[in-house]
């Protein structure tokens, strides 16, 4: 009977629903913290908040470049143990910065943050990417998102419920109590993943990780990366990827009130979960060939893209960086930017969720996919550093809205190279192995 549960748990698909709990407790509730605009406090305090942001986006992209080797040298489990910790650091800062309006341990843990962050997401990356057979690749990274996203939600209604009488702009003390907690249970869900070896898929294959080699060895693996055609071409789309939170969420401190921007926020993270499953399922569609697939996404992607920016660019021409009185959702110029604002988290997750199908499509191998995560969320941190110091000299916000467009547009060209030439599979079969021993019969 144990046996049994343990192969039964030790499944890719029990694996990442595993790991969207992580993500659910530790950075979906960084998200959630992030998006109710100046990490919840003051709007004031917004170049405080960029300035940590900046800091934890710039150490998260340098480390992020070599996330993969060390993910690789530990190992995916524990690393995101470690990971998962700054969560809970960050979160604190803010607590801390509310009681005793210490900005220096802010800032701090943005850094540790930003370090842990980025081998967390290279050991996420390799998860999601590597463990489902090919032809479920979307529908687990469109599970992961959803699950991942249930964070902001939930840590948007508890800012919502908590600060339902706020008036003063800033949420209350015990909103970060609640996220810490919540961020700490994500740490213990950690040591419940499974390491790659004991993972078997459906077909009979297992997930292997190539042994660590030496740390040179490692080093060269880290920068071959740099010579992957393929991740040349996406390189505007990883900056471009996590850009415009800076321009987001700044929109939603300056536009709406406190409670306001926590019912934002809550949808914003609802309409991430839509977005994912819907173009999940698209990609994993058995109908077309994976080419097809591949084309037919990026069309979806690019009309909803362009056509959500197009107008975010219209109704950010209305108004400046500051704002008389901040909207409440019973005004009647509340309902077209809340909108709006729910659509910005959908085509968010359009484009990540095809981001990461993409470089699902080109290996299957979990060492070289763990490599290709830390390049992704490197190269989308430093955009993010560049869009927090942006945002903190306070430009019009009809430039950065633009640049953000902007940034977007000229991607999808270079994506559509890489979409081109997509190949149907990049499975070997000598790598279906009898599993006899640790599951139902197989025949080989």
């Amino acid at each position: 009977m144990a046996v049994y549960f343990i192969t039964k748990l030790n499944t890719p698909l029990i694996q990442v629903i595993l790991l969207g709990f992580v993500c659910l407790c530790c950075p979906g509730m960084f998200n959630a913290l992030m998006g109710l605009g100046a990490g919840g406090s003051m709007s004031s305090n917004v170049a405080l908040t960029d300035a940590a942001n900046g800091t934890l986006y710039g150490c998260f992209s340098i480390v992020g470049f070599f996330a993969g080797s060390i993910t690789n040298t530990i190992g995916v489990k524990y690393t995101l143990t470690l990971g998962s910790i700054g969560y809970a650091i960050y979160a604190s800062a803010f607590w801390v910065y509310d009681r005793k309006s210490i900005s220096g341990f802010v800032i701090a843990a943005g850094a540790i943050l930003g370090c842990c962050a980025g081998v967390f997401w290279s050991a996420q990356g390799a998860i999601m990417m590597s463990y489902p057979e090919e032809k479920n690749k979307g529908k687990y990274v469109a599970i992961f998102w959803a699950l991942f996203n249930l964070g902001g939600i939930l840590g948007s209604i508890i800012a919502l419920v908590l600060n339902l009488e706020s008036n003063t702009g800033g949420v209350s003390t015990g909103t970060y109590t609640a996220f810490v907690v919540i961020m700490l249970v994500g740490v213990v869900f950690t040591l419940v993943i499974a390491s790659p070896s004991q993972v078997f898929r459906p077909n009979g294959t297992n997930i292997s990780m190539a042994k660590a080699t030496h740390w040179k060895d490692e080093l060269k693996g880290a920068i071959m990366i740099w010579s992957e055609w393929r991740i040349l071409c996406l390189m505007p789309a990883f900056l471009a990827s996590n850009w415009f939170y800076a321009y987001q969420f700044r929109l939603n401190a300056v536009y709406f009130d406190a409670s306001t921007r926590a019912l934002n926020d809550t949808m914003y993270w609802a309409l991430q979960i839509v977005g994912s499953m819907l173009i999940g399922v698209l990609l994993d569609y058995q109908g077309m060939s994976r080419k097809g697939r591949g084309l037919l996404g990026f069309t979806v992607l690019f009309i909803c893209l362009m056509t959500v920016w197009a107008g975010g660019f219209a109704f950010q021409l209305t108004f400046d960086n500051t704002f008389s009185q901040p909207i409440h959702w019973t005004s009647p110029y509340f309902g077209g930017p809340f909108v709006l604002y729910m659509m910005y988290g959908m085509s968010d997750s359009l484009y990540q969720t095809y981001m990461y199908w993409l470089m699902g499509a080109m290996s299957n191998d979990p060492t070289l996919l763990a490599r290709y995560a830390g390049f992704y969320k490197a190269t989308q941190s430093a955009g993010a550093a560049i869009a927090f110091g942006i945002d903190a000299v306070n430009i019009p916000l009809r430039w950065e809205c633009l640049i953000c467009w902007i940034l977007v547009f000229i991607s999808f060209p270079l994506i559509l190279i890489v979409a081109k030439n997509i190949t149907e599979t990049n499975e070997n079969p000598v790598d279906v192995i009898c599993v006899n021993e640790i599951s139902t019969k197989i025949d080989c």
